[in-house]
């Protein structure tokens, strides 16, 4: 392949977070111990000079530690961040999946946040109710569907956002732990739609803490430890890697 399949180009990127040292109580404290100088800050870096290449129809898992960067690495190439240092490329559309009730309103019921969430990720009214069964076909939910997502559980609000999610063929998926909620069954039907859309030349990028799952889905692999890539290769090779480095 050469570069015109990259679908996924990150360069040198780092994401810095400052962390104030002393704690306040209240939102007025921590503005006048800012402006008078006396609030100080610790840097501290969620990544560090991570540098990769995805191409397009590949699946890629981040694998590591909680607190390794994975999560903030997937809020950059969605672009709900954006790097401190470096640059990441991006060659087509996305499909996020990152975190449960991300875009959604609790207090609003699931049929007015399947619009809602719709709109926020580009899709006209006349699109939802296009799809709109659709949708409530996968998640099913059609007897929860005038309830509010308050009432919801955790696996019912992972449903209803992987089948909006998932309603067209985005060119990148970017799944964040959100199948590790719910019953069993409905987790091997999410797997057998990501894998329909695998097929149908999806990019995914992935991150769970199931090895069983990220073998499953994705050839490739990334580790990343403290915010550094440690390895980027074959799932199976860089498993390897990431679990000696932690056998006691």
């Amino acid at each position: 392949m050469d570069k015109k399949d990259t679908i996924i180009e990150v360069n040198g990127v780092a994401m810095r977070f400052n962390l104030a040292e002393q704690k306040t109580d209240t939102i007025k404290e921590y503005f006048v111990k800012l402006v008078t100088g006396k609030l100080h800050f610790n840097e501290f870096y969620a990544l560090r000079n991570v540098s990769f290449e995805v191409k397009r129809g590949e699946a890629v898992a981040l694998i590591g530690k909680n607190g390794s960067g994975k999560s903030t690495m997937l809020k950059i190439l969605a672009g709900v961040m954006y790097p401190t240092e470096g640059t990441v490329t991006v060659n087509g559309s996305i499909a996020p999946l990152i975190e449960l009730g991300a875009g959604f309103d609790m207090e609003l019921t699931a049929k007015e946040n399947i619009y809602m969430n719709g709109a926020i990720l580009g899709y006209n009214r006349a699109f939802m109710d296009q799809h709109f069964e659709e949708i409530v076909e996968f998640s099913e939910l059609r007897e929860f569907i005038n309830v509010p997502l308050k009432n919801y559980s955790s696996g019912m609000i992972a449903r209803l956002g992987f089948s909006i999610a998932t309603i067209i063929k985005a060119d990148i998926l970017i799944v964040d732990e959100v199948l590790a909620v719910g019953d069993f069954r409905f987790r091997e039907k999410c797997h057998r739609k990501i894998a329909e859309l695998l097929d149908g030349g999806t990019t995914l990028l992935f991150v769970s803490h199931s090895a069983e799952q990220v073998k499953a889905l994705c050839p490739k692999a990334i580790w990343l430890d403290h915010g550094q890539m440690m390895a980027f290769g074959d799932t199976e090779e860089v498993y390897r890697m990431y679990e000696n480095a932690y056998r006691s």
